[in-house]
């Protein structure tokens, strides 16, 4: 068995990924690979809390998140999204259950910045050992970012700090990001590879700005000498089994000078 593959599908990507995305998936499985996805859903939300006229704002590229935006964003996540992905996987001929990190206490979290960010976590533990009896058994797990405190709270995880803590807690040999964007982009300009340096410069020149924040952030606190590498794909393109085919960009730790 060959390592474990952590695919974090974007909410703005979802109904435009190809089923040739998730035909891939199952030549990963079959390749020998244990995937595992993680999904967001940023529209749908904004789309349910529009028609039920809650308000919602961004802070720092986070939903800041009230008691009642909390029941709409476990309500999107857990049903609807949730369900169409773990159904378009199985469409392929695999076995995948879709979860919530409330279940099993997969993903606790404490909150980031309640003052800031509202009912916004930070993840403080993954359950290693549930997530491992499942893949063991050759089923996909997506994974709906909710997770549960010590004392019971739910809280929203954004969706790409929760792929990166799942990829750690995991020591995942690579960790994915689908999105609807080519990658980090420079004046128009694919950056193909980046270091964690090269990114808080470009968080600090605004280069990096909105949403790409938590995404870049995410990405470079997994890394690690298991997972030394992080990409940002494009949905459309499909995920190739093999990673020279690969066009995104590639974020790697910088090399300390000795």
């Amino acid at each position: 068995m060959k390592g474990i593959i952590v695919l974090k599908c974007g909410g703005s990507t979802m109904q435009q990924l190809p089923d040739r995305f998730f035909t891939n998936i199952s030549a990963l499985q079959k390749n020998g690979y244990q995937p595992i996805i993680v999904h967001g859903g940023g529209p749908a939300i904004q789309e349910m809390l529009n028609r039920l006229q809650i308000k919602s704002e961004f802070v720092d590229g986070l939903r800041k998140t009230s008691k009642q935006a909390m029941d709409v964003v476990e309500m999107v996540l857990t049903g609807k999204i949730n369900n169409d992905i773990a159904n378009r996987v199985n469409r392929t001929g695999l076995q995948a259950i879709g979860i919530c990190g409330t279940d099993a206490n997969l993903l606790t979290a404490k909150p980031k910045d309640f003052e800031r960010y509202g009912y916004v976590g930070e993840v403080t533990n993954v359950n290693v050992t549930f997530l491992k009896k499942i893949i063991n058994s050759g089923v996909v797990p997506v994974i709906a970012p909710v997770a549960i405190s010590e004392d019971g709270e739910r809280y929203n995880i954004n969706a790409d700090t929760a792929a990166g803590a799942v990829a750690k807690a995991m020591q995942a040999e690579q960790l994915i990001f689908v999105t609807d964007v080519p990658g980090i982009m420079n004046n128009d300009r694919l950056l193909k590879c980046v270091t964690d340096e090269e990114i808080e410069q470009m968080i600090t020149e605004g280069t990096i700005h909105g949403g790409m924040i938590p995404k870049v952030k995410a990405a470079v606190q997994c890394l690690s000498e298991d997972l030394q590498e992080v990409l940002i794909v494009d949905g459309q393109q499909a995920y190739p089994v093999e990673r020279k085919e690969f066009a995104g960009t590639i974020i790697k730790k910088s090399v300390g000078v000795v």
